[in-house]
């Protein structure tokens, strides 16, 4: 753990990545290889925390487009990020990991309430920590309560997992000219309007001063080479 560029680190996940070459749900061998990764880089001496997002299963900005109240497609959107979790820590304890789900709405017969200073008591017991539900509240993404449990635990960084392997000036599977950024400031991010995460979350980020690494999350060992410093991806922070 000497060598680690990082020490506790949170990892957003969105739920379609879950979903592997499904169109719905979660893919089973893709929940499990993601596990081995988190728990390769845990039992290396990481602490390591996962938001998952729930888009594999229910989306609610999507059905309020569609007529429905937005706070009840929220509710049901924060409600599916509890399943990707409750999945993931099935997942990572068949491996043997020690793991903890922490929901901000409460449902306590499957998981515990979030509270700050228990989720960092597990993360420095090296239990795996997953918060679930997003921030708790309506209009508010995964992303941004990624952001905020991060800043809240005292990440050293917030790692945004995605399908390409960072941020590009323009979207690289419509411009095959497009020229992947190694490095932004929290600023350029938003003059930009590059949208890999939502804008509240970079404005968190950056008034906290925390680092963001986007990345592309299929190449093998990658979060173990992210610990030790490697430069893969693209760093966000606030001086670029």
């Amino acid at each position: 753990m000497s060598n680690f560029a990082y020490r506790r680190i949170l990892l957003k996940l969105s739920g379609e990545a879950l979903m592997g070459d499904e169109d719905y749900g979660i893919d089973p061998k893709i929940l499990n290889r993601i596990a081995r990764e988190v728990i390769e880089a845990s039992d290396a001496g990481a602490e390591i925390a996962l938001v998952i997002g729930g888009g594999n299963i229910f989306r609610g900005a999507g059905l309020a487009a569609g007529g429905m109240d937005r706070v009840t497609g929220d509710q049901m959107g924060m409600l599916a990020t509890v399943i990707n979790a409750l999945a993931m820590q099935d997942a990572l304890e068949k491996l043997g990991a020690k793991c903890r789900v922490m929901s901000a709405l409460k449902i306590n017969d499957v998981c515990e309430d979030y509270i700050r200073r228990r989720a960092v008591r597990h993360l420095e017991k090296r239990r795996i920590a997953i918060f679930a539900a997003g921030t708790g509240n309506p209009f508010f993404t995964t992303d941004s309560g990624a952001a905020l449990r991060a800043i809240e635990i005292g990440a050293d960084l917030l790692l945004k997992a995605t399908k390409v392997d960072g941020v590009y000036d323009k979207d690289p599977k419509k411009h095959p000219d497009a020229v992947k950024l190694d490095r932004l400031s929290y600023d350029e991010v938003i003059a930009r309007n590059l949208q890999v995460m939502d804008t509240a979350a970079f404005a968190l980020c950056r008034d906290a001063g925390l680092p963001l690494r986007i990345f592309d999350m299929a190449q093998p060992g990658v979060l173990l080479r992210i610990l030790h410093g490697e430069p893969i991806g693209t760093l966000v922070n606030t001086r670029g």
